[in-house]
């Protein structure tokens, strides 16, 4: 087997996810994560460094809902019987299975369609944006967007594949280990439990191969900066309740804890780059240009390659009583679901303020993404205080 051979962290420092554009709310009430017994969802001890040994709390979690972590790993993840199908916001196990992610079975996960396929209600909803035609991102991805990486994770129609942001963690500066992404990403909300073999790889395919290319690819090309497992995940109360259904796309966000599954270094440290996350929700029609950034899947794109779409957001609200949604036109497809929207701050600062939720049924031209309240910061704390030193 080939060795793979990391980037140095000196060369994926962020070049600020330029987003200069020519582009022609409500409040949200607090996600059930506030509540510890409603929306942290825990594997690890209160430690939470890279390489930390879990292996003792995972064999512990499992056992107590009947399996075997030896045959997990060895194959018992492929039972999805919704009897044994973990779900509640306590029993996420994600035990790192080396080897399992290799470059075949990367190229071989497909978007989850359900990203695409919720109607817009009328009250509160803007008209439909103008299509934004997404660009390719610039390569090396190290240099020009390293924060930006593909989810893989395993669900029961197969292998699947997710966007997520590197952010900072407030109470590990420059040590961050936190993804943000979509809930639906980690957790199939009403109608299931929490996926399984999730993990995540910055600047995934680093010099924008294409597929055909990828298949002689050195490792170190197409995940220059390794795998991250996540060992802890938190969604939304509502997405685990209710997601899937036209009232939890507000609330369709998460934060994933992740370690190496080779090395000790934080994710942060690692890659060289980390965003910090904007709590303010601003509405639309003050939040300026935002950037959304992705591995589109769905035809016509492969997945392979990083997208980008800038724009100025207009809302979108998909059920009554619920928070409004960001909404910018973008031709992004499936697989850029849980991609990070990013503006910048007053102070100058790029952060990430949104993430890829849904886009239109039956076609593509636009995306809406969630406003990042009291909820979602919410769901960003609890991560943070489970693995602060």
């Amino acid at each position: 087997m080939r060795s793979v051979r990391l980037i140095p962290a000196a060369l994926g420092l962020v070049t600020a996810l330029a987003l200069t554009a020519t582009a022609c709310g409500p409040t949200e009430t607090p996600a059930a994560d506030a509540k510890p017994s409603a929306g942290a969802s825990s594997s690890a001890t209160d430690g939470g460094d890279a390489g930390t040994d879990l292996t003792k709390d995972l064999a512990d979690t499992l056992k107590k809902h009947g399996v075997d972590l030896d045959k997990w790993k060895g194959g018992e993840w492929k039972n999805w019987d919704q009897d044994t199908w973990l779900r509640e916001a306590q029993d996420f196990v994600n035990p790192v299975i080396e080897g399992l992610w290799d470059p075949a079975r990367m190229q071989s996960a497909k978007s989850p369609d359900q990203t695409i396929t919720a109607q817009a209600g009328s009250g509160g909803t803007d008209p439909t944006p103008r299509p934004v035609k997404a660009q390719r991102e610039k390569t090396p991805y190290h240099r020009n967007a390293a924060p930006v990486g593909k989810i893989f994770f395993d669900s029961p129609e197969g292998s699947m594949v997710c966007s997520g942001t590197i952010v900072k963690d407030p109470r590990r500066p420059g040590k961050s280990n936190l993804v943000w992404t979509a809930g639906h990403c980690v957790h199939a909300g009403k109608k299931g439990g929490w996926y399984r073999n999730i993990t995540f790889v910055p600047a995934f395919n680093d010099l924008g191969k294409s597929p055909a290319a990828l298949q002689n690819a050195q490792p170190h090309e197409v995940y220059p900066y390794g795998q991250f497992w996540a060992d802890w995940a938190v969604t939304s109360g509502e997405w685990i309740n209710a997601g899937g259904t036209n009232q939890a796309w507000p609330y369709d966000y998460a934060v994933l804890h992740v370690q190496p599954e080779r090395g000790g270094k934080s994710l942060e440290e690692t890659v060289g780059a980390a965003l910090p996350v904007d709590f303010s929700a601003p509405t639309a029609a003050q939040s300026g240009t935002m950037g959304a950034w992705g591995y589109p899947a769905a035809p016509p794109y492969n997945g392979m390659i990083m997208h980008k779409c800038l724009d100025r957001p207009t809302r979108l609200t998909t059920a009554a009583a619920t928070p409004t949604m960001y909404r910018i036109g973008c031709t992004m497809t499936g697989g850029s679901s849980g991609g990070g929207w990013f503006r910048v701050l007053p102070n100058g600062k790029t952060a990430l303020v949104s993430n890829t939720s849904i886009g239109p049924a039956g076609g593509n031209g636009w995306l809406a993404g969630p406003q990042l309240g009291r909820g979602g910061k919410a769901v960003h704390e609890k991560v943070s205080k489970k693995f602060a030193r």
